[in-house]
């Protein structure tokens, strides 16, 4: 096992984000010791888990002394994009070397509502390959890995981010998520990671472009407080058309929650050990705080599994056969990974499926949402089983076997990308072998205050684990 983080008695300390932009407020650090300490950091890290895919750290530096970031709830607090959404004067190659290191000439609408945080951004993060995956792995490059042990999945798609934020090289990264892309690294690494709900932040243009839009942006942190924040100030830049404002949240409710408890996944497979020992652990300890728990059968029909298979692997056909109208017109479809290619054939395949797919996916939307009707939030793991190790969901391993088990893996998460409802994960659980195990909670549309003030009850009645105090 190999433990890796980069904490230390520097200008970040143990502060979260929002720690580190009122040290620079009060004047005990400055915004360029904040960045000199990270920078400092990512590279004692960054050789082990190789999580940084571009390093734009002259342009943070000069930002930092010139106060070129906004003044939000992160003012001058270092940061990272991840690389599949654009940021002036850095290449986006979404984690594929289809994709030539084309410079972009401006930030996309989420970037700007991003930086309205104040973050400082030293660079992109990595992600595998157009984040179609759980792990952040690769054909042609060296995998990105888990900082609590680096023989370990660190997750995916925001794989990057989550490792860098896990081993305090950054207090908070960007992250996106079209089927449980900030969840599912927040899981892995132990951090909090909340999916906001379908336009609660500015859509990506990718989403824009789809029948159904999966994807939100948002950000992993190592607490409640700095996701609360960032949703916050997201909201403060552009206020959601059609959702409830969720306003600025600074801890727990005292209305106790009607919680659906789901311990089976749709694939039908057992949970292991170790994940149903943290959710049992998880449900009594609501119960202890007054919460009230009730097992419910998985919500949607079985046939959502083929429903959402088919529309991701519409994704990979699309960047597959138009890449270079959709992402660069210098894409080079010869140099796409087996697993993209694989999804794409897949597609293929199930061509004449897609209207009833997406009528499918609606109906389960329905069926969900219904669910809400009766409870306030819904209690799962965030994945069906522990996180793997480097290898497992390899992109280059055979496509069928690699697709099995990417689906017995991420089996609770994508329903929220498809109804667009909220879905966080806390680290409140652990394995034997003393690894990070997500719990997610889930809330109707709009209804994220719900899950943000359960999130600050909970770590407060469980402190996450820290890796700085792990073995």
């Amino acid at each position: 096992m190999r433990h890796v983080h980069a904490f230390g008695d520097d200008a970040l300390g143990e502060w979260d984000a929002v720690g580190v932009a009122e040290a620079i407020t009060r004047g005990d650090i400055s915004a360029t010791e904040a960045v000199e300490a990270a920078l400092a950091r990512i590279d004692a890290v960054n050789p082990t888990l190789n999580a940084v895919a571009v390093d734009d750290r002259e342009r943070a530096r000069k930002r930092a002394v010139d106060g070129g970031y906004c003044g939000g709830s992160f003012a001058g607090v270092p940061s990272i994009i991840k690389n599949n959404t654009l940021f002036a004067g850095i290449p986006t190659t979404h984690g594929s070397a289809a994709v030539p290191e084309r410079v972009a000439t401006q930030n996309e609408p989420f970037t700007d509502q991003l930086l309205s945080t104040g973050v400082n951004i030293v660079g992109a993060s990595t992600l595998p390959a157009f984040g179609l995956t759980a792990t952040t792995e690769f054909v042609d490059r060296d995998p990105t890995r888990n900082p609590w042990d680096t023989d370990y999945s660190c997750g995916a798609s925001s794989g990057g981010s989550a490792a860098l934020v896990a081993a305090g090289a950054l207090p908070i990264a960007h992250a996106n998520d079209g089927g449980g892309s900030i969840r599912i690294p927040a899981a892995a690494c132990g951090l909090v990671g909340l999916k906001p709900s379908r336009d609660r932040v500015v859509a990506s243009p990718e989403g824009k472009s789809m029948p159904i839009d999966l994807i939100s942006n948002g950000i992993v942190s190592r607490t409640v407080r700095d996701t609360a924040r960032f949703l916050a100030d997201a909201e403060t830049f552009s206020p959601a058309k059609g959702l409830p404002l969720v306003g600025r949240v600074d801890g727990p409710s005292e209305r106790r929650l009607r919680i659906a408890m789901l311990t089976e996944p749709l694939t039908g497979q057992l949970l292991d050990d170790d994940t149903q020992a943290g959710l049992t652990a998880t449900a009594e300890l609501l119960e202890s705080l007054g919460h009230r728990t009730e097992f419910v059968p998985v919500p949607v029909d079985r046939s959502y599994i083929n429903e959402f298979t088919s529309y991701w692997a519409m994704l990979a056909f699309g960047i597959d056969h138009f890449g270079k109208r959709m992402i660069d017109k210098g894409f080079d479809r010869s140099q796409l990974d087996p697993f993209t290619r694989g999804l794409s054939r897949m597609y293929l395949r199930r061509m004449w499926r897609t209207p009833g797919v997406i009528r499918g996916l609606k109906r389960s939307t329905v069926q969900l949402r219904e669910t809400f009707s009766r409870f306030d939030a819904v209690l799962s793991p965030t994945l069906a089983h522990t996180t793997p190790k480097i290898g497992y969901l390899d992109p280059g391993v055979d496509f069928d076997e690699a697709f099995d088990r990417l689906i017995r893996y991420v089996a609770f998460t994508p329903a929220n990308n498809t109804s667009g409802t909220p879905g966080i994960s806390l680290p409140l659980a652990q394995t034997s072998d003393g690894l990070p195990l997500g719990m997610h909670f889930s809330a109707d549309l709009g209804d994220e205050r719900t899950l943000l003030e359960l999130a600050y009850e909970l770590e407060a009645a469980q402190p996450f684990a820290r890796i700085q105090d792990a073995g």
